[in-house]
């Protein structure tokens, strides 16, 4: 008798520009993944939040909320969903309201805790497809594939120069290096998961890939993970 094939996850983590969602969502699509919005949490922690009509800035009583709240993802055509209680919050917590009460939730321990065990009870029943700049190393260790997706600093400032351009914002390549440089030191230095290659990870260098070279290759790196279809 064929053995059902179990769930697999991937983390994919990496610095800012190095295309970890764009190509996480890609491939996600590609071989009927679960994509895991982890910002999608926190807004429907801030969206409930502002239903009870609480304040997302009194840590308190936000932390008193959590132990109330069912919170699932669920994989529909169009991707993710969130549901709340069994309601589908997806439509309702892309609000600029929501958004604020997120930034201001995501910054209580207690909130990362909660959805922390929410994103690895996902990983048990659905294969997942994550990306962050600590999920390899916190949120997913024992992910069947960790990637650490990177590119020079040189090449990430100009993908992202060149999306600002393209939306018409006045900047320079040499600001948009500066910043770039100054978020990954910020981001490998913060106190709270700093972005560091887990262990065991492989490395992808996307400075002279295209997008879609770099999907093909972490593609690749899934499907030698899962068992040839007749195998028993």
């Amino acid at each position: 008798m064929k053995d059902k094939k179990r769930p697999l996850s991937v983390a994919i983590d990496g610095p800012s520009g190095a295309g970890k969602s764009t190509i996480a969502r890609m491939l996600a699509r590609e071989l009927g993944f679960l994509y895991v919005d982890t910002g999608a949490l926190y807004r429907t922690i801030g969206y409930a939040v502002l239903q009870g009509g609480g304040d997302p800035a009194d840590q308190a009583a936000v932390e008193a909320l959590l132990p109330t709240l069912s919170i699932r993802l669920a994989q529909q055509e169009d991707g993710q969903h969130v549901f709340l209680g069994g309601e589908d919050v997806n439509g309702k917590i892309r609000t600029p309201e929501v958004s604020m009460a997120a930034s201001r939730v995501s910054a209580f321990p207690a909130v990362r805790a909660f959805l922390l065990d929410i994103q690895r009870d996902t990983a048990k029943s659905i294969s997942i497809i994550m990306d962050g700049r600590d999920i390899g190393t916190v949120v997913l260790p024992d992910a069947d594939l960790k990637v650490f997706l990177t590119a020079s600093a040189e090449v990430r400032a100009r993908r992202r120069f060149d999306e600002l351009a393209e939306k018409g914002t006045a900047v320079t390549y040499d600001e948009v290096l500066k910043d770039m440089t100054q978020r990954d030191y910020d981001d490998s230095h913060r106190d709270i998961a700093p972005l560091r290659e887990a262990e065991g990870a492989v490395r992808v260098d996307s400075s002279d890939l295209t997008l879609e070279q770099s999907a093909a290759v972490i593609r690749r790196l899934v499907e030698s993970l899962q068992p040839p279809a007749d195998q028993t």
